[in-house]
């Protein structure tokens, strides 16, 4: 199940909850009006309905070296069925596994600086609040 690649300096979205069209629309809504610019690549593929993280760190463990994704984003159930729209954030490099949660107001801002390597993924994990969600870096 090989990762699609994000559009240029955007971040890769897939969609692992199927559910509910109308939560995953309604995601894509927020996630684009948090923006001036897009900052995503949205990808609503069935194979990865539940995918988890594990089988995500295995397929780029098997990737070519040029072929890898830095990190991407999970549109998880819990994406859908909160009004935030909270991303689950996957550091696919540098902490393999490591996780955080960004509401669709905030996905601009973390897309853009792991996109242009401004910032890296634990700069924005060690602000994450104690349920583990990025909101900004005064706790927004």
């Amino acid at each position: 199940m090989p990762l699609p690649k994000p559009d240029d300096l955007t971040s890769l979205i897939l969609r692992t909850d199927f559910g509910d069209d109308g939560a995953w629309d309604a995601a894509r809504i927020a996630i684009d009006a948090a923006g001036e610019y897009p900052h995503a690549t949205y990808v609503s593929d069935v194979r990865f309905a539940a995918v988890d993280v594990q089988a995500l760190l295995d397929e780029e463990a098997a990737a070519e070296e040029n072929d890898r994704i830095i990190d991407l984003f999970l549109a998880d159930a819990t994406t859908m069925g909160d009004p935030d729209h909270p991303l689950l954030a996957v550091d696919l490099s540098d902490e393999p596994g490591r996780v955080f949660r960004v509401p669709a107001l905030w996905f601009p801002d973390v897309s853009a600086n792991l996109s242009i390597a401004n910032m890296d993924f634990a700069d924005f994990a060690d602000a994450a609040d104690g349920s583990g969600t990025f909101r900004g870096f005064d706790g927004g």
